[in-house]
């Protein structure tokens, strides 16, 4: 590596006297450059210079080669010695001269090292490429193949194959870096709708007379922010996930009826009712109700086991997971939107509408990349026994990572 050193030290002299060169076509020239300047040195290697216009030649005029290579050499040794103590194949560190070398020309200098072969011998010996970024224009790219006699070096100006390989490499090390995280965060958003299941008949049951809810109309919504937890060691795919979400269910009713709170039932029921209206369903007679429903917002907490696979760079791919939920009602309301004497009207009333404050049950999804089916089935009763139509909340729809 000692002696790539020298031989870029050399190539960046010959660049300041351009009367030693000689114009070629580079094996590896991008066709968007303007000018390709080959180096043929005595001992067989060959160093090409890439330029889109001599001005860029002028640039390195503004460096000081003995000092530049003495850091670049620093610099470089530490992300070599980086690099193979690294399991990965890429390694990238980003140093600031400005500070470590006041005077320097160089305001950032971004190395990547990469090793064919990541944690052995031949590793730890020397890197199989090193790729250096100096600020956003100058680029240098150290290939060794393995023995002396075919090290290959070179230097790039403007936009760079080494950026844009440094740029994937720092992508996949962002990939990685999440992937191989005990914990880690998303936000999802859970879109689907509600029924009730388990409903008593309208002779068995309070609701008053029998009732439908508009399948579509019947939203659901929740904004999740989960801890994605890995259990077990490094790569493992079983995750315990949790978080808190904030949830909406909307239970739209159909056929011109709504839900009333009334003071008809008389059933016996411990203290704490007493005094409690009873919600009924009823049908209305003298309105034409356009929109007729019951809201009601909670706060959740799911725990939930997850199968979370990754490919090879990171990615999310398939994920299926079961577990349940515990909740609280954070408030409900009526809305009513009707046509009265051909004006349009709207009714609101916030309510508890004997919802159960707390709520739990059993939850499973399955997904791939960022989209996944959920279901949620609610183990308690949606209203107060005795108190309400009764059933069980069932939600399902797509979930959005």
């Amino acid at each position: 590596m000692k002696r790539l050193f020298s031989l870029l030290a050399l190539l960046l002299l010959v660049v300041l006297a351009p009367g030693h060169a000689q114009a070629a076509a580079g094996p590896i020239s991008p066709s968007s450059f303007y000018d390709t300047i080959m180096v043929k040195l005595p001992n067989q290697a060959t160093m090409t210079l890439y330029v889109k216009n001599k001005e860029q030649l002028r640039e390195f005029r503004a460096y000081k080669l003995d000092s530049l290579m003495r850091m670049l050499d620093g610099y470089i040794n530490q992300a070599v010695e980086a690099g193979a103590n690294s399991k990965t194949d890429q390694v990238t560190l980003e140093f600031k001269p400005s500070k470590d070398h006041p005077g320097t020309q160089a305001e950032l200098v971004r190395i990547t090292v990469r090793n064919d072969a990541p944690g052995t011998a031949k590793s730890k010996a020397k890197a199989d490429k090193v790729e250096v970024i100096m600020g956003k224009a100058f680029g240098v790219t150290v290939v060794e193949s393995g023995n002396d006699e075919d090290d290959h070096i070179s230097v790039h100006i403007g936009s760079t194959p080494a950026q844009d390989s440094i740029r994937n490499a720092e992508k996949k090390a962002r990939q990685e870096e999440k992937a191989n995280r005990r914990v880690h965060q998303d936000f999802t958003v859970d879109l689907g709708v509600n029924t009730l299941v388990s409903r008593p008949s309208a002779e068995t049951g309070i609701s008053g007379q029998p009732f439908d809810l508009k399948p579509l109309s019947s939203r659901y919504i929740s904004l999740n922010w989960h801890y994605n937890m890995r259990l077990g060691k490094k790569g493992s795919p079983l995750y315990l996930v949790t978080g808190p979400e904030l949830a909406f269910n909307n239970f739209m009713l159909d056929n011109n009826q709504y839900f009333f709170n009334d003071n008809r039932h008389t059933a016996t029921l411990p203290p704490v009712y007493e005094n409690i209206p009873t919600t009924y369903i009823i049908t209305d007679t003298v309105r034409n109700l356009r929109k007729s429903k019951l809201a009601m917002s909670t706060l959740n907490l799911p725990v939930m086991f997850q199968l979370h696979f990754r490919n090879d760079e990171g990615r999310s791919t398939f994920r299926v997971g079961v577990g349940g939920y515990v909740g609280y009602r954070l408030g409900s309301h009526v809305k009513i939107k009707y046509e009265l004497e051909g004006r349009t009207e709207k009714f609101k009333d916030s309510n508890s509408y004997n919802l159960e404050d707390f709520q739990g049950g059993l939850q499973g999804m399955i997904g791939y990349r960022g989209l996944s089916l959920f279901a949620k089935y609610n183990l308690t009763e949606t209203f107060r026994p005795g108190r309400g139509p009764g059933g069980q909340t069932v939600s399902f729809g797509i979930s959005f990572l």
